[in-house]
C-alpha cells in the first residue's frame, strides 16, 4: 500500500463523518423546528376556536338581555384586535410574540369583565345557550393553555438541539436561529387581590 493512501484514506473518512454530522444536525433540526411551528399553528388553532365562541357568546348575549353596551363592544374591539394580530410561523419574533400575547390578553379582560356583568342579568345566566357556550369558553381556555405548553416544549427541543455545542456551530451556518417561548403575562406571578362584596 502506497505510504499517501493512508492519509488520503483518513481525510476522506474525516469529511464523510463531517458530511453525515451536518447532515444528520440539519435533518433533525429541520423536523424539530417543524415540530414547533405545527404546535405554534395548534395555539392559533385554540385562540381561533375562542375568537368563534366568543362571537357567538355576544350575539347570545346581545339577543337575551337589555345589555350594557360598552361592555359589548370592549368584547367585540377587542376581538377584532385579537384576530387581526398574525404571527408567521416561519418567522416567530419575540417581539411578535409579545404584540400577540398582548391582544390574547386584552380579549380575556375583555371577556372577564363580560361574564362578571352577566351576573346581574338572572334570565341570561339561566338561558341554555348561554351556558353551553360558557362552557365551552372555559374547556376552550383549558385547550389554550395545554397548546401552549406544547408549543414551549417543541420549543425547547428545538433550543438545545441548535444551541448545543457543537450543534451551535452548525446551526449558524444552516441559519437555524432560536425560537422564541410562549411566557406569562406580564403580572401574572403576582396573588390577584380577591374582594367579596356582600349587599
Amino acid at each position: 500500500m502506497k505510504k499517501w493512501l493512508i492519509p488520503l484514506i483518513i481525510v476522506v473518512v474525516i469529511v464523510f463523518g463531517l458530511y453525515r454530522w451536518a447532515v444528520g444536525f440539519n435533518n433533525t433540526a429541520v423536523q424539530y423546528e417543524a415540530d414547533a411551528k405545527t404546535a405554534w399553528s395548534n395555539v392559533e388553532s385554540s385562540y381561533q376556536r375562542r375568537n368563534d365562541l366568543i362571537g357567538n357568546l355576544v350575539k347570545t348575549v346581545q339577543g337575551a338581555a337589555d345589555f350594557e353596551r360598552g361592555t359589548l363592544t370592549d368584547v367585540i374591539e377587542a376581538r377584532a384586535k385579537a384576530t387581526s394580530t398574525n404571527i408567521d410561523a416561519n418567522n416567530i419574533t419575540p417581539e411578535q410574540l409579545a404584540v400577540f400575547q398582548q391582544a390574547q390578553t386584552g380579549l380575556s379582560s375583555a371577556l372577564s369583565r363580560l361574564l362578571v356583568t352577566v351576573e346581574r342579568y338572572p334570565e341570561l345566566k339561566a338561558n341554555q345557550n348561554f351556558l353551553e357556550l360558557q362552557s365551552q369558553l372555559e374547556g376552550t381556555e383549558n385547550r389554550i393553555n395545554v397548546a401552549r405548553d406544547r408549543y414551549n416544549e417543541k420549543v425547547n427541543i428545538y433550543d438545545v438541539h441548535t444551541t448545543k455545542f457543537p450543534n451551535k456551530i452548525l446551526a449558524g451556518w444552516f441559519g437555524f436561529e432560536e425560537m422564541p417561548r410562549y411566557s406569562a403575562d406580564p403580572g401574572s406571578e403576582n396573588a390577584p387581590d380577591v374582594n367579596f362584596e356582600f349587599d
